[in-house]
């Protein structure tokens, strides 16, 4: 049976609030980062999750193991704590993010390169043009 899980860590990052989507489906982890900006309330991160979540842009999939949730409420709660004193994000979050940021940079790189080369043979088809209005076969 295929399960799907997710969590969002909220926490600050100088001088911006952050947030980390991260989404385990079918043993793959994926990543999406977000910035707040201001210290975010509740009702706000719970409206920003309903109303944008399907526009996060998340980071390539990365295999992890699946861990199976307590059902114990008392452990859940002292996890919940532990995970409230841990400041930051996992390291498995954090490779998918640089995955990410390195696919994004490559792209990034393809366009401006090509942009580039278009503004290049741009160019010389102007001089070119330029040359041949010069000489009319005088």
């Amino acid at each position: 049976m295929d399960q799907a899980s997710g969590t969002l860590t909220v926490y600050f990052e100088p001088p911006f609030w952050v947030g980390i989507f991260e989404r385990i489906e079918d043993g793959k982890l994926t990543v999406s980062k977000i910035t707040f900006g201001a210290e975010p309330k509740d009702y706000e991160v719970y409206d920003f999750i309903l109303k944008h979540y399907y526009e996060l842009k998340f980071s390539p999939p990365v295999s992890t193991e699946v861990k199976k949730a307590a059902d114990n409420p008392k452990r859940r709660k002292r996890k919940a704590k532990k995970q409230l004193q841990n400041n930051g994000i996992g390291t498995k979050s954090q490779q998918a993010l640089q995955m990410q940021l390195e696919e994004i940079k490559t792209e990034r790189k393809q366009k401006s390169r090509k942009q580039r080369e278009e503004d290049k043979q741009r160019q010389f088809e102007l001089k070119q043009h330029k040359r041949r209005k010069k000489h009319r076969g005088h």
